[in-house]
C-alpha cells in the first residue's frame, strides 16, 4: 500500500535484565496487557506480576503501544511491585475512604439514601425486564412475517430476495447488540492517545474495534455530552455496541470509517474551538450524526440503488436512498430503551435533535455537494453564530468535511483508504457489468488508477470546500488544507510517472512492430 507499510513496523525497546541488555520487539497493534506479559517474560518475572517500567533517570514509562523507544545506551528497567508496596497503598486508601464514608454518612444519612436507591433500581430492573420481553415478542413477530413473505415470494417466483437487493423484512435484524456490556472491556487511554485523538494526524489503523468504542465513549464524556443529555453511561456503551454491529464488513463503508469520521469531527471541534461558538446540543448533534452517518451501508452507492431499482430506491423514491436508510437505522437503534442515549431529554427537545441529526446525515449525499457548498459560500463572509440558519449550514459543511477527510491525514494513513474505496468501487462496477447496468468510469477497474481517481476529487471537491471553511477558521490551513495540497501534488507526480511509463511502453511496442515489418 505504498508508504502505508511503514506504519506496521514493530517497535523495539531495550531492557536491563540482571545487568544484561535484553532486546524486546512488539507490534504497534499489541494491547497494553500483551506488552506487560512480554516485559514480564523478558525480565524473568512471573506473568501476572504487577510491574512498572522506569528509564535511567527513574521516571516511569507508560506501558502501551505508544511507549517511547530507547537505545542500548539508555536501558529501561522493569520493576515488580511487591505485595508489601501494594498492601501499604491499599491500607492507606482504605483508611481515607473509611473516614470520608463516615463523614458523609453523618452529613447525608447515607443508609436511608441507599435503601431508596435500591428500591428504585429494583423498579427500574423490573421495567427493563418487561421491555426486554416486549422486544423478544416483536422479534418473534418479525420472524413470522419474514417466513410468510419468503413463502409468498417463492410462490410468485419474483426477484425480491435477490441478494443484491434490499429486503424490507431485514429491518432491525441486528439492532440489539449481540454482546452484553460486561464483555466490552474498559480501556484506560494514555495521555498521549488522548492528545492524539484531537488531531487530524491520528492513525486510525492501529486500533481494534473495542479500543475504537472506548475512544468514542471518551469523546462523549470529554465534550460534556454525557452530562448535558443526562446519559446513563451504561446506555452509552450499549448504544455504541449497537452502532458498531450495524456497520457491515465492507472494504470502505465499515465501522472503522465511522470511527474515522467521528474522530475527525472531534478533532475539528477542538481545532476550531467550537465549544466556545456552538451549544453543547449542537456538539452532540455533530458527534451523533458522524457516528451514525453510514449505518448499514450495503457497499453499493445511490447510483446502483436507483439503476437496479432496489427496495431502498423504491422506498425512498430515488431520493438519497442510502442516507435516508442510515437515518432510519440510527433512530431504530435509539428507539430501543436499552440503547436510547437521549432517553432523559425533554420530548420537544428530542424532536429538534432528531430533525437536526437527519438534516446532517442527508447532507452527506454527494449529489447535494454543490448546493450545500454554494449556500455556505454565501454566508461565510458575514457569518453569524447567533443565526440558526447559518449554524445549520456550518454543521452540514462540517460533517461533509469529516466524511471525505481521509486525504487530510498523513499519506501512510490516507493511502490505504484509497485502496479500500477502489476495492468497493470495483465490486460494484463488476456487478453493474454483470447486470447490464451503467458503469461510472471512475469505478471501472479497466479505466481508473489511483492517481486519476484522487487528483480530480482533491482539486475540485476537497480543496475548494476546506478553503471555504478556512475563511471562517484560519487555523485549519496548516493542519488540514496544506496536507490536501501536498496530497494533490503527490498524486500528480505519480500520474506523470504513470504517463511516462505508458508512453515508453507504447514506443517500445511501436518499435517492435516496425522491426518486424522490416524483416
Amino acid at each position: 500500500m505504498g508508504s502505508g507499510s511503514s506504519s506496521y513496523a514493530p517497535k523495539t525497546i531495550y531492557l536491563d535484565v540482571d545487568g544484561k541488555v535484553q532486546k524486546v520487539l512488539f507490534s504497534r497493534h499489541c494491547s497494553p496487557c500483551d506488552i506487560k506479559e512480554l516485559l514480564c517474560s523478558s525480565s524473568n518475572i512471573p506473568r501476572n506480576t504487577a510491574i512498572m517500567v522506569a528509564n535511567p533517570e527513574g521516571a516511569l514509562v507508560s506501558i502501551d503501544p505508544t511507549m517511547p523507544t530507547n537505545t542500548p545506551n539508555s536501558l529501561y528497567k522493569v520493576i515488580p511491585l511487591s505485595t508489601g508496596q501494594l498492601g501499604e497503598k491499599e491500607d492507606m486508601f482504605q483508611n481515607v475512604i473509611s473516614q470520608v464514608a463516615e463523614q458523609f454518612s453523618r452529613a447525608f444519612r447515607i443508609n436511608e439514601l441507599k435503601t431508596e436507591v435500591t428500591n428504585r433500581l429494583a423498579m427500574l430492573e423490573k421495567r427493563v425486564e418487561l421491555e426486554g420481553l416486549k422486544v423478544v415478542e416483536i422479534e418473534k413477530c418479525k420472524n413470522d412475517l419474514k417466513k410468510l413473505r419468503d413463502e409468498m415470494t417463492s410462490r410468485a417466483g419474483g426477484r425480491v430476495n435477490c441478494p443484491c437487493k434490499y429486503n424490507f423484512s431485514d429491518d432491525g435484524k441486528k439492532l440489539t447488540p449481540r454482546r452484553d456490556v460486561p464483555s466490552y472491556p474498559k480501556y484506560t487511554l494514555s495521555q498521549e492517545t488522548i492528545e492524539a485523538l484531537k488531531k487530524p494526524t491520528f492513525d486510525v489503523w492501529h486500533w481494534e474495534h473495542n479500543e475504537m468504542l472506548s475512544c468514542l465513549e471518551y469523546m462523549y464524556h470529554d465534550l460534556g455530552l454525557v452530562k448535558e443529555f443526562n446519559m446513563n453511561p451504561i446506555t452509552l456503551k450499549r448504544w455504541l455496541l449497537g452502532i458498531q454491529e450495524n456497520y457491515r464488513i465492507n472494504p470502505f463503508h465499515n465501522f472503522r470509517h465511522c470511527f474515522c469520521v467521528s474522530q475527525m469531527m472531534y478533532g475539528m471541534i477542538h481545532l476550531c474551538n467550537l465549544q466556545e461558538k456552538l451549544t453543547l446540543t449542537d456538539l452532540g448533534i455533530l458527534m451523533t450524526a458522524a457516528v451514525c452517518h453510514d449505518l448499514d451501508h450495503p457497499g453499493y452507492n445511490n447510483t446502483y440503488q436507483i439503476n437496479a431499482r432496489t427496495e431502498l430506491a423504491v422506498r425512498y423514491n430515488d431520493i438519497s436512498p442510502l442516507e435516508n436508510h442510515h437515518c432510519a437505522v440510527a433512530f431504530q437503534i435509539l428507539s430501543l430503551p436499552e440503547c436510547n442515549i437521549f432517553a432523559n431529554v425533554d420530548p420537544e427537545a428530542f424532536k429538534q435533535i432528531r430533525q437536526a441529526i437527519i438534516t446532517l446525515i442527508l447532507a452527506t449525499d454527494m449529489a447535494r455537494h454543490g448546493e450545500i457548498l454554494d449556500s455556505f459560500k454565501h454566508k461565510v463572509d458575514n457569518f453569524d453564530f447567533t443565526n440558526e440558519e447559518h449554524v445549520t449550514c456550518l454543521k452540514m459543511v462540517l460533517i461533509k468535511c469529516c466524511d471525505i477527510s481521509n486525504e487530510v491525514r498523513p499519506t501512510e494513513v490516507a493511502e490505504p483508504w484509497v485502496d479500500c474505496l477502489l476495492e468497493e468501487y470495483f465490486i460494484q462496477s463488476d456487478r453493474e457489468k454483470s447486470e447490464g447496468l451503467p458503469v461510472a468510469p471512475f469505478m471501472d477497474r479497466d479505466k481508473v488508477t489511483k492517481p486519476t481517481a484522487q487528483i480530480g476529487f482533491i482539486k475540485f471537491v476537497l480543496i475548494p470546500m476546506f478553503e471555504t471553511v478556512m475563511k471562517l477558521f484560519p487555523q485549519i490551513e496548516e493542519i488540514m488544507v496544506q496536507p490536501l495540497r501536498d496530497s494533490r501534488d503527490h498524486y500528480e507526480e505519480l500520474k506523470q510517472i504513470d504517463d511516462a511509463m505508458t508512453e515508453a511502453q507504447k514506443k517500445k511496442t511501436e518499435n517492435m512492430s516496425l522491426g518486424g515489418k522490416k524483416k
